[in-house]
């Protein structure tokens, strides 16, 4: 991995664009990304260079600043639960947005650029194992962790939830205390989500 901050592997690029590496290696085998190879034949990205070939191609991702506050996708149709949720993770400090169908969740995953989807399974449509099946298999939206909550955690459900690629589920009715440890856990990998919650918290 790089030591300096301001040059990149591919998957540090990656990281700090909310993209997939295979996608950012191929934005940089085909020059959309400028970079350049080490004596050891690895590629590197000068970050201040990947800023402005972003700017310069036009890509609809944001440059995610190393304090921002962690971003939550809820999607259910059921309006109480939602606007729970919505208040419980306000409290929490992160940024939220909503959405009432799989379809839905579809469009904003990329507008809003989430580090966590809070996914109902059951819903009108496109319930919640269409919509993760759809959200891990698109390059623009792999990377976006996604928690799955249900009403029936029969180990057939849970299977077919694991096999769409949820990184995990809970069982309703859930513990808010609970949702926020089990959201902060699968956003471990981004090393600024609990420091900067606990900061919030501390204010």
């Amino acid at each position: 991995m790089s030591k300096n901050p301001d040059i990149l592997t591919i998957p540090q690029a990656a990281k700090y664009c909310g993209v997939t590496r295979m996608s950012m290696w191929r934005w940089v085998k085909a020059g959309k990304i400028n970079s350049f190879v080490t004596p050891g034949g690895h590629h590197r990205i000068i970050k201040s260079d990947l800023e402005k070939s972003l700017k310069a191609q036009g890509m609809k991702m944001m440059i995610r600043q190393i304090d921002a506050p962690a971003r939550v996708l809820i999607v259910d149709d059921n309006d109480l639960v939602v606007k729970g949720l919505e208040k419980l993770f306000i409290q929490e400090s992160f940024e939220v947005e909503i959405a009432k169908d799989g379809f839905e969740a579809g469009v904003k995953a990329k507008q809003f650029n989430p580090d966590l989807i809070i996914l109902d399974l059951m819903m009108p449509q496109m319930d919640g194992f269409e919509a993760c099946k759809f959200l891990k298999n698109n390059d623009s939206t792999s990377h976006i962790k996604i928690l799955i909550l249900t009403g029936h955690a029969t180990k057939e459900n849970v299977n077919a939830i694991l096999d769409a690629g949820a990184d995990d589920y809970m069982e309703k009715p859930v513990d808010n205390a609970e949702l926020v440890d089990k959201s902060e856990d699968l956003l471990r990998d981004l090393h600024w989500v609990k420091e900067h919650i606990r900061n919030k918290r501390r204010k």
